[in-house]
């Protein structure tokens, strides 16, 4: 799953340079029929992805997991969304300018009169006044913006700690930590432990959003690695579009996109549930 925040971007490029030194020893299949699955799925680096995403599934259900409970017991879901609110309110320099990049005036707009809306009336952002007042959420990445731009997505990678991503991607959220005046900011001020405190609040967060989702996925899936490659690819043609049938309509969204069970995961989150433990299935009676 990916979800890091800006503070958390500038590590990206270290992560990416490892994967991509320890790709380079992947072994490629010699089966013509299995290097043509490779090539489809591009997937070239299928088996040091499925390495690293064993250790971030290990790592999520012994620590993050675990946190996230422990965050969905302790903090009331009202407080919650106000943290939530707060960070995305952060991110709005770096959402402002990859709207721009794109081109996109009227969601820069957006941008903006939902920043200030909420930061002057909404307690510094941890009340979301904009989206009563009728001005919606949307996050926008340079990873979205060099799509835009017509920048291939690179072969699908797995980063260690970090999540699905792609090369395309890892490049943006590279650029976006690098361009971040908040995180600037951060660090000046308060140093590293500052920025380690936003990046762990943010991923906290986002994991006891997606805490129902992600285990629902994860219990009904033959293959999780797939299913996540699959949704998060979804996901991401999703953002790209800004949500539109047509990317080269700049018009309004459609009524509905039907998309697998795990579209939900972003930046935001669903958090539906208060159980965070996933509903257990109802063994068959007993034949007579």
């Amino acid at each position: 799953m990916q979800h890091p925040g800006s503070v958390g971007r500038m590590g990206v490029f270290a992560a990416l340079l490892l994967a991509l030194t320890l790709g380079a020893c992947a072994t490629r299949p010699t089966d013509p029929e299995d290097l043509a699955h490779f090539k489809e799925i591009n997937d070239p680096l299928e088996p040091m992805n499925r390495a690293f995403f064993q250790f971030n599934e290990a790592a999520d259900k012994v620590v993050l997991r675990p946190l996230a409970i422990g965050y969905r017991a302790v903090v009331p879901r009202g407080l919650r969304s106000g943290i939530r609110n707060f960070l995305d309110n952060l991110e709005t320099p770096v959402i402002l300018l990859n709207d721009l990049l794109q081109g996109e005036g009227v969601r820069a707009r957006d941008t903006v009169g939902r920043f200030m809306t909420n930061t002057i009336l909404g307690l510094g952002g941890m009340i979301d006044v904009a989206s009563d007042a009728g001005i919606a959420y949307h996050d926008e990445d340079f990873g979205q913006t060099l799509a835009v731009w017509g920048v291939a997505p690179g072969p699908y990678l797995v980063l260690p700690l970090f999540g699905p991503t792609g090369v395309r991607d890892a490049v943006g959220d590279g650029v976006d930590g690098a361009i971040d005046p908040v995180g600037y900011y951060i660090r000046d001020e308060y140093g590293l432990e500052g920025a380690a405190v936003r990046y762990t609040l943010d991923t906290v967060d986002w994991r006891a959003a997606n805490l129902q989702i992600i285990d629902d996925l994860r219990r009904s899936s033959i293959d999780f690695y797939a299913a996540t490659r699959s949704a998060y690819r979804q996901q991401r043609n999703n953002e790209i579009r800004n949500g539109r049938i047509n990317p080269d309509d700049p018009g309004g969204l459609p009524p509905m996109i039907e998309f697998d069970a795990m579209d939900n995961i972003g930046e935001r989150g669903v958090d539906d549930s208060q159980n965070p433990q996933p509903q257990q299935q109802q063994e068959p009676a007993p034949a007579p």
